[in-house]
């Protein structure tokens, strides 16, 4: 473990800022595309920043970033853009469809503004994230360096799905909100008054729960019956993912910083996201996992109620960023390792060179009763297999609690959770000395069901001598009719974590993880079709030890 010391340069005195502009440019296919310009007050030239929104430029993405002045004030011409049928833009909003052809134009267009010296820096977290992603793809020649933030790399496992499970709140929250910015732009009110009030209180209640009548009756404002009923992967998600649009790997010079976070439940794409484009190109190329969720926010929920210390704001890292590689300054912000993670119990940084794979076994051990009195996890299998019966009641969901999934992300102590009758837990011993998991996990489980389609819950979790229960890594898994394998591989999320002497690690299973993501009904039939009453209970039956040996595989201890 390294620590990067902070490199601390003389600021130069703050420059006015001009009072905006509203400019305007035309896509490849004429399209009007409306701009807010921010410029220094002074002669220039500077670096411009780009920052392409699908949420309006009016809000400047000042939910996740200072506003464009603060960056104006340290020498940047800063330009935020609505994108393609956004905000006052003209065109059609299409998730993804445009961003690549849209961005690489918005490049060329922003470096030729009065004050621009020809360099271009992309900003932006979510889905300006991937616009910026998307638009690397072109290869604009003035794109120096990007930011994607909170971002992920495929449209089909990082936004729509995780497990082969539709991702319902998170999903259903940002189509309602797209849905309602479409709705502004006609001036529906009323549609636009009912997808507000949706968006304050998600209707999972609904008589079909995954498509919900808010969302039937303006369907035509957004696509998420496209996304909730078009087949994948590959086919017409690959048209709209940057890991199809730069399989090549190569990102020319654009050097990339991408910003994850361990409550996000697109960080699994930021990291395929990151071995993919640090395998090609001439640019540095680095990852910085922190303790944010979705929103960009410094999640310390169940930790005492105290903030984790030494967590720069996204404007820092950034700015350190852009006055390297688009000014040349000597910020130190490429020094360091290739990546960097967040522990988020021993609360420190740590520099690593790659991921550490996920090789570590430690395996399931039960008397039958891991639903009652808990089962263990051990270094060595079982000699005697073990079954374990799970039984999934659909009236009483798992509950989703913290860790990545929506909406309840966080470090959230699970308890609570881990006490009900419908969950297995497997506790390692009480540890003698602190034990760091920094890396790739997995999981191998031995199970079935007696019903056609089930789903697979998995938490792994500390459980501090206090009894707190916090989430640190998680995987979801959707069993479709005559999909099972044996054993069953769950994808678990990467951790950083470095347990305290007297806590011990749990893995949590159940069959159900409720709205992150619909109640499996037991069919096989498609979320979209599933009515409330369709839901029926499903058993679920767990084997272990002997020749069915279930594991937990995490990365190597150091």
């Amino acid at each position: 473990m390294t620590h990067m010391a902070p490199v601390i340069l003389e600021q130069p005195p703050l420059l006015a800022v001009r009072p905006p502009e509203t400019v305007s440019m035309r896509t490849r296919d004429g399209v009007r595309l409306d701009a807010d310009l921010y410029r220094p007050d002074g002669v220039g030239p500077w670096p411009v920043l780009l920052l392409r929104l699908a949420c309006g430029r009016r809000t400047a993405m000042t939910s996740h970033y200072a506003h464009p002045r603060w960056y104006a004030a340290r020498g940047y011409v800063v330009v935020v853009q609505d994108m393609r049928g956004r905000g006052t833009s003209e065109g059609r909003f299409r998730p993804f469809e445009a961003e690549r052809e849209d961005g690489a134009d918005a490049v060329a267009w922003a470096a030729s503004l009065p004050g621009s010296n020809g360099t271009v820096g992309m900003y932006g977290s979510g889905y300006a994230g991937m616009a910026q992603l998307l638009a690397l793809a072109e290869r604009p020649a003035a794109l120096r360096a990007v930011v994607p933030a909170l971002a992920g790399w495929d449209v089909f496992t990082d936004w729509a799905t995780e497990g082969g499970a539709f991702r319902l709140a998170d999903a259903m929250d940002w189509a309602l909100r797209c849905a309602a910015e479409s709705a502004r732009r006609l001036e529906d009110g009323a549609a636009y008054r009912a997808l507000l009030e949706a968006i304050r209180s998600l209707p999972l209640d609904d008589e079909i729960p995954s498509r919900p009548r808010v969302l039937r009756d303006y369907a035509r404002h957004c696509h998420y019956d496209d996304w909730l009923t078009t087949p994948g992967p590959g086919g017409s998600w690959d048209e709209l993912s940057p890991r199809h649009a730069l399989s090549d790997g190569g990102a020319g010079e654009v050097s990339i910083l991408q910003i994850g976070g361990w409550y996000d439940p697109r960080l699994t794409g930021t990291l395929a996201a990151h071995e993919a484009l640090s395998a090609g190109g001439d640019g540095t190329v680095r990852l910085l996992v922190g303790p944010w969720d979705r929103h960009g926010v410094t999640n310390h929920a169940g930790m005492d109620g105290r903030a984790p210390s030494d967590v720069p704001s996204f404007d820092a890292l950034q700015l350190g960023w852009f006055e390297r590689f688009l000014k040349g300054e000597m910020t130190g912000a490429e020094r360091g390792g290739p990546i960097r993670l967040f522990d988020v119990l021993e609360r420190r940084w740590r520099d690593l060179p790659a991921l550490p794979p996920a090789a570590q076994r430690l395996h399931l051990s039960s008397d039958g009763l891991a639903t009652r009195r808990g089962g263990a996890l051990r270094d060595d299998a079982p000699d005697e297999g073990f079954l374990d019966v799970l039984v999934h009641d659909p009236r009483d969901p798992v509950p989703t609690v913290g860790g990545h999934a929506v909406p309840d992300a966080g470090p959230r102590d699970r308890a609570a959770a881990d006490a009900r009758p419908d969950v297995a837990v497997y506790d390692t011993a009480p540890l003698t000395a602190p034990l760091t998991l920094s890396g790739l996990a997995a999981l191998e489980i031995w199970v079935e069901a007696d019903a056609p389609s089930f789903d697979v819950s998995a938490v792994l979790s500390a459980v501090l001598p206090d009894g707190r229960v916090l989430p640190l890594s998680q995987g979801h898994a959707r069993v479709e009719p005559g999909g099972e394998q044996r054993p069953m591989p769950v994808a678990l999320r990467a951790l950083c974590a470095t347990l305290p002497a007297g806590s011990a690690l749990r893995l949590s299973l159940a069959g159900s993880c409720f709205p992150a993501y619909p109640v499996n009904p037991g069919t096989g039939a498609e979320p979209g079709e599933t009515r409330l009453v369709d839901a029926q209970p499903i058993t679920l039956l767990i084997h272990g030890g002997g020749a069915r040996p279930s594991r937990l595989l995490l990365p190597l201890r150091d």
